[in-house]
């Protein structure tokens, strides 16, 4: 059974890419200013990129594969990084104690 290809999917699985989000979120739970968690969202899409060029390069196969001849969805994966990281630096000052 075939399972149909849908182009939108790509733009979601480029949003929810492992190694962006753990990134993201670590950085973002770590940031200790909100002007810092710009800086880890630059960090988190950096890496997921690479990682997922490495991983798509190596034959393993990946949910949004960064390669040459298909699209890397960088304006997705940005805004994605820096809502994840958004996202961490939330949880952690829900969870703070109040003094």
């Amino acid at each position: 059974m075939t399972v149909p290809f849908y182009p939108w999917t790509v733009w979601i699985w480029a949003g929810l890419d492992p190694i962006l989000v753990l990134l993201a979120l670590y950085l973002g739970w770590t940031a200790s200013q909100f002007g810092k968690v710009f800086i880890a969202a630059i960090i988190a899409l950096a890496v997921s990129v690479l990682a997922s060029w490495a991983i798509g390069a190596v034959g393993i196969p990946w949910p949004a594969p960064v390669s040459h001849d298909g699209p890397t969805f960088f304006p997705v994966r940005t805004i994605a990084a820096l809502l994840w990281a958004i996202v961490g630096f939330g949880a952690r000052r829900a969870l703070r104690p109040r003094a």
